[in-house]
């Protein structure tokens, strides 16, 4: 809208905006109750430079400074100044004031990249990774430390503790770990008989399954299942005792949060993941007989035949030999992120679904190193 379109006078109960020459005067009040009204006609008077009086204005609150401030805004944005004229001390303060408490949107800089920034943020990361291995470490001494204790003072001992966590994370876990080992020897008898298949060395099936789910897979995969449960189990646990301050009460009450609550879960993983990588060896062997019975041929009997003289003891042991490795990873990463759990439950979820993530690429680490060792030397 025009100056020239502009009727020469509105009005209402409370304001009133009328042209004098080349400036426009502010009749009345511009409060909060006459905004609405007066922030439209104002922000209509966008032809060209403005001015305002107030020399005629009797009331005049923070809602009127604001709307002032929008409607030099909207002029500074086409290039157009707004004058204010007849400013009482007391007006011009009440705007520098709104003007100061308005917030303002902080710059988009876009800055160009840098080799420096990416030296800083590896080296944070580097700095981040160190400290955390720190602290895993500094976790484990503790849980061996009251492991030592415990077993020269039996009797502070919680077997009731050790038999729960026992079932929460073995017994329980045996269904999944079951039906995933199962269908792994399934898929692996399948993909085999495909490959050999064109060959004519389909008997070979039986010793790729037998070397892949005892040395590797059984024991692998097991770790990583148990990770996803039993890490993000022990975390939300000991995180919430943290949220609770129970655990600033234990020690208020002289109990050892380490024995009570690390020992028995990290213990119990020590007991059951072994028992539990056994099940799955005896599941992956089961899907992997009965696909090479369905699709090759290869009777029961004939296959443990074929696994009983070709299969080395050392694909056994090696599979056992991680089995209390993966169970201390997994165990000490879970208590660990339980202990960083503040207050609120957004870190409660952050620390759970980073336990899960480091403890199954931990344990993946370290199969890995496990592999190369084992292949250096020729086990």
């Amino acid at each position: 809208m025009t100056r020239d379109d502009a009727p020469e006078r509105w009005e209402d109960p409370g304001f009133a905006l009328e042209q004098q020459g080349e400036a426009w005067v502010l009749r009345g009040e511009l409060t909060v109750r006459s905004l609405g009204e007066a922030m439209p006609r104002l922000l209509a008077l966008d032809d060209g430079p403005l001015a305002l009086n107030f020399s005629a204005l009797k009331r005049f609150d923070t809602a009127g400074a604001w709307a002032i401030l929008q409607l030099r805004e909207k002029l500074h944005s086409i290039g157009h100044e707004l004058q204010l004229q007849g400013l009482s001390p007391e007006h011009e303060a009440l705007i520098a004031r709104v003007e100061q408490a308005v917030p303002t949107p902080p710059e988009d800089e876009r800055r160009r990249f840098d080799i420096r920034d990416l030296l800083a943020a590896v080296g944070q990361a580097v700095v981040g990774v160190g400290r955390f291995m720190a602290e895993i470490l500094a976790m484990l001494g503790v849980f061996l430390a009251r492991l030592a204790w415990l077993a020269r003072h039996p009797s502070q001992f919680r077997l009731t503790s050790l038999v729960y966590h026992a079932d929460q994370v073995g017994w329980r876990a045996v269904p999944i770990v079951s039906l995933m080992a199962f269908l792994i020897g399934v898929v692996l008898a399948f993909q085999g008989a495909v490959q050999l298949r064109q060959f004519g060395a389909e008997i070979f099936v039986v010793d790729l399954i037998a070397i892949s789910i005892l040395r590797e897979l059984g024991i692998l995969l097991t770790a990583i299942i148990v990770a996803g449960r039993t890490a993000s189990s022990f975390t939300a646990a000991i995180g919430s005792m943290k949220m609770r301050e129970e655990i600033d009460a234990m020690n208020t009450l002289a109990i050892d949060p380490a024995t009570v609550l690390f020992v028995p879960r990290i213990l119990a993983l020590l007991i059951t993941l072994p028992i539990l990588g056994m099940v799955a060896n005896a599941m992956g062997l089961l899907g992997g007989a009965l696909m090479s019975w369905i699709e090759l041929g290869i009777s029961p009997a004939m296959f443990l035949t074929r696994l009983i003289e070709d299969t080395s003891l050392d694909h056994v042991l090696v599979g056992f030999v991680k089995a209390p490795v993966f169970a201390i990873i997994i165990g000490v990463i879970g208590c660990h992120a339980g202990m960083q759990v503040g207050g609120n439950a957004e870190s409660l979820g952050r620390q759970t679904s980073s336990a899960v993530v480091r403890a199954i690429f931990a344990v993946i680490l370290a199969d890995a190193l496990f592999s190369v060792f084992f292949a250096m030397m020729e086990i």
